[in-house]
């Protein structure tokens, strides 16, 4: 899927994107389950699923053909950033079958004293692939589109130092980018139920990308057991 293509063959539009992801310490934290959850995903009429590391995008592909949103975290000293933060991590996650990849794009400091424009640009001219710029700002989302990101979504809103009193899903900043920008909107984070979901596409959005709600099993556990303490 090259970039021009992105939009045009319109694959994800108005549809659900699954992101696949465990704790790193949770059994579920294994290439063939993570593959499990995405073909599932996929045979229940989802669009794309999103993939963190090379090794769980691998497993996924060899499942699927739909588009896979691909990812690398990575914590790096001295960086906040940690969605794919360098090219080379990119360049990994291409390698092991990713169709988009996903960056970190707010406006926080880059190693290698790389910039979102120059790591885009790599991207869709080394890779010929797509980018998602992953933000939390209205304003990291105008410099993600000026840019040339190809899809833009709400994934940090809540997660950086600039949005940390706020909580997603943003809602409102989803509603700004779709105003002010012609970059297709993605919103993620925080969707918690099909109406939120349903929201969402009413207010613009290109496609919508639920996690936890749906996959988070760990997560899931943690609130019930808290929501039942008091029962005793």
């Amino acid at each position: 899927m090259k970039s021009s293509n992105l939009v045009s063959n319109k694959t994800l539009e108005k549809g659900l994107i699954v992101s696949c992801q465990a704790p790193t310490n949770s059994p579920l934290h294994h290439p063939e389950v993570i593959a499990a959850m995405a073909e599932a995903a996929i045979n229940r009429g989802a669009v794309g699923v999103r993939i963190d590391t090379p090794e769980h995008i691998r497993a996924v592909r060899k499942r699927i053909t739909q588009p896979i949103i691909g990812l690398w975290k990575q914590q790096l000293p001295g960086f906040e950033v940690y969605i794919t933060p360098r090219y080379e991590d990119a360049e990994a996650i291409a390698r092991a079958g990713a169709d988009i990849i996903a960056i970190d794009a707010t406006l926080r400091k880059r190693p290698h004293g790389e910039t979102v424009e120059s790591l885009i640009a790599k991207i869709n001219y080394e890779l010929k692939l797509p980018v998602m710029a992953d933000i939390d700002t209205l304003e990291a989302a105008k410099i993600a589109a000026v840019s040339g990101a190809d899809i833009i979504g709400t994934t940090l809103y809540g997660y950086t130092k600039e949005t940390e009193n706020l909580s997603p899903p943003g809602l409102e900043l989803l509603a700004k980018m779709v105003k002010n920008l012609e970059v297709p909107a993605i919103c993620e984070g925080g969707i918690a139920s099909p109406e939120m979901a349903k929201k969402a596409l009413e207010l613009g959005a290109y496609a919508v990308v639920v996690g936890t709600d749906i996959t988070g099993v760990d997560n899931k556990i943690r609130a019930y057991q808290l929501g039942i303490k008091g029962a005793f």
